[in-house]
């Protein structure tokens, strides 16, 4: 059910979900069923000292840890009942008495929500730098002439270089994927797959991007920008519903099968065919690839931008461009 009432940061009001425990426990058992088909098989294989080059990478590169994919949370603007051991939780409160009459709940009630106020203190740069980031992504026109070179350049001159991922080999063969670098466009806009290119690659990329210019370059046929919409999403955790932070996993977990299968690397031993980026076909298939994740991520990262602006409803940009 919806009522309005203050957030405690302010005069302003909106509308709050109240949830009982009947509504939100269900939510939170099937959330913990969802991550924990991903969170689960990885904490396996780390403790027999497997590695997987698809499945990985969203714990190992990304920050977020396995017990806290799974911990669900519903996001700024609702109210849990029956949910007092959470106040204790960081950036989650009880309501206050003002909060509580006006949604004609009393103290008994356990009513807790997430600290939007708290957040935007002690997140404020990350909200910042979220907002800036998405809204590049939406105003750039997408390009999709890069056909994941990235990696490549990752592994370029590997007989002089140490291979990114050691326990993986070339299919191409170290002469076979310099060969391809060489012969190649590389424009790379993404600064957290260039800041991987060996050394030898980087002015080989048309662009030399930085972390500062992540603000302006970010733009959605991007692989790694897609699959960062889960970053964006686990930086703003607990102020965005759960539910959309598995959407951005899964579909990062689907764009990190392309990168992989797109690479130098001979994945045949996990199941997985090439995209043979070095041939016309491959190239094709690679941008049918990139347009279909980018009409993905499209939603995600409005409401990504969204959640934002509850955040941060003095700069609110209404899930569109910043």
């Amino acid at each position: 059910m919806l009522h309005t009432t203050g957030d405690g940061a302010g005069p302003a009001t909106r509308p709050l979900a109240v949830l009982s425990r009947a509504d939100w426990e269900p939510r939170a058992d099937a959330h913990e069923r969802r991550a924990a088909a991903h969170a689960d098989p990885f904490v396996a294989r780390r403790h027999r000292g497997a590695k997987h080059p698809v499945e990985d990478f969203l714990f190992t590169y990304y920050t977020l840890k396995p017990a806290q994919l799974k911990r669900w949370h519903p996001g700024t603007g609702t109210v849990l009942l029956d949910a007092a051991g959470r106040s204790a939780e960081k950036f989650y409160r009880p309501l206050t008495d003002a909060e509580l009459s006006a949604l004609g709940l009393d103290a008994s009630s356990g009513a807790v929500t997430v600290d939007a106020a708290a957040f935007r203190e002690r997140r404020g740069a990350a909200v910042d730098f979220a907002r800036a980031v998405l809204g590049a992504h939406a105003r750039n026109p997408g390009f999709f002439g890069c056909f994941g070179l990235h990696e490549w350049a990752m592994a370029y001159r590997s007989e002089d270089n140490a291979l990114r991922h050691e326990y993986l080999e070339l299919r191409l063969g170290a002469e076979g994927t310099d060969a391809v670098v060489e012969s190649s466009r590389i424009r790379c806009t993404h600064f957290d797959a260039f800041r991987f290119f060996q050394p030898q690659a980087v002015p080989l990329n048309e662009l030399q991007p930085t972390r500062e210019s992540q603000r302006r370059l970010e733009q959605p046929g991007c692989l790694h920008a897609t699959m960062d919409l889960y970053k964006w999403a686990y930086k703003l955790v607990p102020a965005i519903p759960s539910e959309l932070l598995m959407d951005c996993f899964e579909l990062a977990r689907d764009v990190r099968e392309t990168d992989m299968r797109a690479a130098p690397y001979d994945l045949s031993g996990w199941g997985y065919a090439p995209v043979r980026i070095e041939t016309p076909e491959g190239k094709a298939e690679y941008v049918r690839r990139q347009r279909d994740f980018a009409r993905r991520a499209e939603p995600l990262r409005r409401r990504l931008a969204e959640a934002v602006d509850l955040l941060d409803p003095e700069h609110a940009t209404g899930g569109a461009a910043a």
